[in-house]
């Protein structure tokens, strides 16, 4: 009998404290995360399906706005989940993260609350 397949969440993130908290919400869904920090490495890895992609809007090592509209703009692509979280003092960027094709954009604080049922609905376990 064959192992069910891990569902992959690719996360770019880079905050520590985050990294932490997905990784540990991800566990508890049976999910695995693998985490880019580099827009081509996002794209790239893309490709393999993954059930969720998570980025940090404020990372600096990348561009989120433009990789949200790469992904929704590429049929391969378009279907992946895209989630998005902020600091809740810029509305303008949370605005600019829909506009791209954010699938949900969050604040910081209600990002971290509801992490673990966020991932139970990306996992199939929920």
């Amino acid at each position: 009998m064959n192992k069910p397949e891990i569902k992959r969440i690719l996360a770019l993130v880079s905050d520590l404290m985050f990294t932490v908290k997905i990784n540990d919400a991800a566990k508890r869904n049976g999910l695995a995360v693998e985490y880019v920090t580099k827009d081509l490495d996002l794209i790239e890895k893309a490709k393999a399906q993954p059930a969720l992609i998570i980025m940090d809007l404020n990372i600096g090592s990348a561009k989120p706005l433009d990789l949200i509209e790469k992904l929704k703009a590429d049929s391969e692509l378009k279907n992946i989940s895209v989630l998005s979280y902020v600091s809740h003092v810029e509305g303008e960027l949370k605005k600019k993260a829909q506009q791209a094709g954010s699938d949900m954009v969050l604040a910081r604080s209600a990002f971290s609350q509801n992490l673990v049922q966020i991932l139970k609905r990306h996992s199939g376990i929920g």
